[in-house]
């Protein structure tokens, strides 16, 4: 590792690193289409379902790694999600949500592959987390705010309980504590690399998900 890279933040080499893959999902067409409100509550419904399967693989796979001295300081109650996707599915779908709920193709390979990283690999597990929950605390709030406004969900309330994270009254700070945790992670520089890596996998397989949504949602010409 050069010079430069010994004295940076692993927090700040893996943003960098992984930015362009953040912009391209942040950037797809389908996304593009439901924060500009151009795609029915439908649509919205589905991508959220997408969400289920995955922070259901990310949570499920949590718990066995408390103890871990890698992935173990991570692992944080107030970040967990699938509950608060339940409600938002009963919300979207009705009581009986999860009748014919099914993954697309590339869900149950993102969600395999976080399965994957939190039974073999916990350094990997990391990877996951942090695209996940730190995006949600980020530009989570902006499709938030958008969904409120397009669907009329009530502010913070059944529809939209995903983004709101009630055992977070600071998220800046948060933020801060989180990017600490990545700094002073347990690896060494090729393991962290690795990590580097798994991060850029995790933003590729979101993006696929994103794609086949686009494919099932067109916009008509």
């Amino acid at each position: 590792m050069d010079a430069t890279a010994a004295v940076t933040p692993f927090s700040t080499l893996i943003r960098t690193a992984s930015h362009e893959q953040h912009t391209e999902a942040e950037t797809s067409t389908f996304m593009g289409d439901l924060l500009g409100g151009r795609l029915g509550v439908d649509a919205y419904t589905r991508y959220t379902e997408q969400l289920w399967f995955v922070y259901r693989a990310l949570e499920e796979g949590a718990e066995a790694l408390r103890g871990d001295q890698v992935a173990g300081p991570f692992i944080q109650p107030e970040l967990m999600r699938s509950a608060e996707l339940e409600r938002d599915l009963a919300h979207l779908r009705g009581a009986d949500w999860r009748a014919g709920l099914e993954p697309l193709p590339a869900t149950a390979a993102y969600a395999a592959r976080v399965a994957e990283c939190a039974r073999t690999w916990p350094a990997g597990y990391i990877a996951h987390h942090y695209t996940r929950y730190l995006g949600d605390l980020s530009g989570g709030q902006i499709i938030r705010d958008k969904a409120e406004k397009t669907w009329g969900f009530d502010r913070k309330g059944d529809g939209v309980r995903f983004y709101v994270f009630e055992q977070i009254t600071n998220p800046a700070a948060f933020k801060r504590g989180y990017r600490d945790l990545l700094d002073a992670v347990n690896a060494d520089d090729l393991e962290k690399q690795r990590i580097i890596e798994e991060c850029k996998r995790a933003f590729a397989l979101n993006t696929a998900v994103f794609r086949e949504l686009g494919e099932v949602f067109p916009l008509s010409a």
